[in-house]
């Protein structure tokens, strides 16, 4: 039997190729046929999740939430390193200051991650906005979005804050932060699914050891992460209350 793995689609285009990387590495490692599936959204993704075409996911967190709550998966690890926060950004000589400066007809530039669009949408609240008063520009990648701000297509935009710290300087200088989320809670997670629920505490071993050897050190920098962490039950429950509350 090949198990189905996949990644949120949320990781950088560049960061293709390290993960085929990786998905080698663990199939070596576990002795285990698994099949990398990558999709080019969110929404196909969520379809091979429906249709239980998923047994192993690096999830953002919405789909942590379902595939925890709904589908019978473990979390299994989580990336060492701060937890996953939003900023809502515009051009630096933009004249909007804060989020009450923006006004009916402000244009939005996203992509269709649900997570990072929840929780920015909840950043936009001080001006009052709703889905009838923004006109929103979706993207396919963050790049995307930063060039949308840039090329004066968008006012204001929405991504993950480690997103735009990725960009290149020369993106960031002409970008403004006006306002960042702390929910201090929320993670990109690692999930097994019931088809691999015997090997769940193996691939968890096996993931939190994958810093100490050289190989395994040099897959986890290509993928922007310096090493795995067990994570608790507990932990991935409060997460998925907290997204609930954010979500009513």
């Amino acid at each position: 039997m090949t198990f189905n793995f996949t990644v949120s689609p949320s990781f950088p285009n560049e960061r293709i190729s390290d993960w085929y990387i990786f998905n080698t590495w663990l199939q070596r490692a576990l002795s285990l046929p698994i099949h990398l599936e990558l999709y080019g959204s969110f929404g196909a993704q969520r379809v091979a999740i429906e249709e239980g075409k998923v047994d192993l996911i690096y999830a953002n967190p919405f789909d942590a939430s379902l595939l925890v709550r709904e589908k019978g998966f473990r979390a299994i690890a989580r990336p060492e390193g701060p937890p996953d926060e939003m900023v809502v950004l515009t051009r630096a000589d933009s004249p909007i200051l804060e989020i009450r400066d923006l006004q009916p007809g402000t244009r939005l530039a996203c992509s269709d991650d649900p997570c990072v669009n929840t929780v920015g949408r909840i950043l936009l609240e001080p001006a009052n906005l709703n889905d009838s008063t923004i006109v929103e520009q979706r993207r396919e990648t963050y790049i995307q979005v930063a060039r949308a701000l840039l090329r004066d297509e968008a006012d204001v935009g929405i991504m993950p804050l480690e997103a735009f710290e990725g960009l290149s300087p020369l993106i960031r200088r002409d970008l403004r932060a006006l306002v960042q989320s702390e929910v201090y809670v929320i993670r990109h997670v690692f999930l097994a699914g019931p088809a691999l629920a015997e090997r769940a505490d193996e691939l968890t071993a096996l993931l939190v050891s994958m810093h100490e050897s050289d190989k395994g050190r040099n897959i986890l920098e290509a993928l922007g992460a310096r090493s795995w962490q067990p994570v608790q039950h507990e932990d991935v429950e409060f997460m998925i209350d907290i997204i609930s509350t954010l979500t009513q």
